[in-house]
């Protein structure tokens, strides 16, 4: 009956009907019938329809020992969605496949993705480029990205993206204007002038602001010993008065001593950021090497 139901679903007129006869041969190790009703499916179908029969295909290909078939059919999943993992019922070598794609198209997708994002700030279009610029934030928090985001040019454009990120962010929620009940007509339509926009928490990316100067920024000792180096990335909003604000660790080093790192910037103190002289609030982003000898910060 099987074999029957799956021999009027290939004959069918119907893309989705022709995907689910695909998706059944794969499941029944018949990978080159699979594949053949993958490669006539029509072009014209949606974008999900199109990533579910790439993912089908590279899986088809990976069963049938077509490695380089498989890679460039992996590389157009991940290109649609690079968020995208195979599902935990696929075997390990098909897992590591897809893993090892992911390694070394995501660096050059979290650039291009950074280049779309900037493109966006420039024209203004503030609410596009914030959720952009999260996005690439987010894809290099990725366990496969890791080791090629903790070092240059992905290292350096975390920094950026975060700096505009919140350039962004800041632009689509200006501050109110103050209130008084003598305000005349022409003290009105001043106040309503288009003006400067003025982040609310200011980072280097700004050109005028003079960054705080350390009083005092001490990291506590790694508890116990490790054998590899390990690095992180500390980030503290400093506020007005010099002290920190919030402290969160967007690159992690270890929990526990993630949570000894954060809780040691409450004691720490700085001389305020300034712009023009008056104190404002800004973000600082802190490196953090641990290596088997030593603890450094940048």
């Amino acid at each position: 009956m099987t074999l029957v139901l799956l021999i009027a679903m290939m004959f069918a007129p119907g893309g989705e009907e022709s995907f689910v006869a695909a998706r059944e041969l794969y499941a029944l190790a018949a990978y080159e019938d699979a594949l053949k009703i993958l490669d006539s499916l029509p072009a014209n179908r949606t974008a999900e329809d199109i990533k579910a029969t790439e993912q089908y295909r590279a899986l088809c290909l990976l069963a049938l020992g077509r490695g380089a078939e498989a890679e460039t059919a992996i590389a157009a999943v991940i290109s649609r969605d690079p968020r995208y993992r195979p599902s935990a019922d696929v075997s390990p070598r098909m897992r590591t496949a897809f893993t090892d794609v992911r390694r070394k198209t995501m660096p050059a997708i979290v650039q291009q993705w950074y280049t779309q994002a900037k493109a966006q700030f420039d024209r203004k279009e503030f609410a596009a480029a914030a959720s952009l610029f999260n996005q690439v934030l987010g894809l290099m928090a990725d366990p496969d990205l890791q080791a090629a985001a903790a070092q240059p040019p992905l290292s350096d454009l975390r920094t950026l993206a975060s700096g505009f990120r919140d350039l962004a962010e800041s632009a689509l929620t200006p501050p109110p204007l103050p209130s008084s009940p003598t305000l005349t007509g022409a003290t009105t339509a001043s106040l309503l002038a288009p003006g400067p926009i003025v982040p609310a928490v200011y980072t280097s990316a700004n050109t005028d602001i003079v960054p705080p100067i350390v009083v005092r920024q001490e990291l506590p000792a790694f508890p116990g010993r490790t054998l590899i180096g390990k690095r992180g990335v500390l980030e503290v909003v400093v506020d007005e008065n010099g002290d920190v604000e919030s402290a969160t660790m967007p690159q992690t080093i270890a929990p526990q001593y993630d949570r000894l790192a954060i809780g040691a910037t409450k004691s720490w103190h700085y001389q305020p950021a300034t712009v023009n002289g008056v104190p404002v609030k800004y973000r600082k982003s802190i490196q953090i090497t641990v290596t088997p000898n030593a603890l450094q910060r940048d």
